[in-house]
């Protein structure tokens, strides 16, 4: 299934569009406001682009007032529940030129990525939202190859085991390695 959209939470939602629309190039397309007695909800969609079936996918925020929020709440999603913020992070489908595009309007407001990484797979640039919200711009080079039964055996090697994460036609003792 494709994904349809992924909501966060924002205390500035001024200082979020203009992140995701104006640097991250994301149309603000939909915003819900709704009343709750004394209490409110807005709802809004930014457009990261179309599916594999033409269909639009969306980054969606949530801005609240007296919803149930505890009154120090935080936004971010990794750091708030101890974990550095590279852990949960969106990451997003990008060419070159979008990658540089970015690079650019975020450079001119005096931001620059929280690091850049090949990972041999994809070369990705990491920004932080205005809420803590890591964000990637992730372009395939050339990406990886799908192999269920190989992420399957990953999933119960010794991670500190180094010679085991490689696939078994690569490991020490196979045959026919040299």
């Amino acid at each position: 299934m494709p994904l349809h959209h992924v909501v966060y939470a924002t205390r500035d939602v001024e200082a979020t569009t203009h992140f995701y629309e104006d640097l991250m190039g994301f149309p603000l397309v939909h915003t819900e406001v709704q009343a709750l007695g004394e209490s409110w909800v807005r709802h809004i969609f930014f457009d990261i682009g179309p599916n594999a079936d033409g269909q639009a996918e969306s980054m969606a925020f949530f801005q609240f007032e007296g919803v149930g929020e505890k009154p120090d709440y935080t936004t971010d999603v990794s750091d708030g529940v101890g974990l550095p913020v590279w852990v949960n992070h969106c990451a997003f489908r990008a060419s070159a030129d979008q990658q540089e595009e970015v690079r650019a309007r975020m450079k001119a407001e005096g931001i620059e990525p929280l690091m850049e990484q090949d990972h041999g797979w994809c070369h990705s640039l990491y920004y932080v939202d205005p809420n803590g919200i890591m964000v990637e711009l992730c372009r395939d080079t050339p990406g990886f190859v799908p192999n269920g039964p190989e992420a399957k055996r990953l999933l119960t090697v010794d991670p500190l085991d180094s010679d085991n994460h490689r696939p078994p036609s690569e490991r020490a003792g196979a045959e026919g390695a040299g």
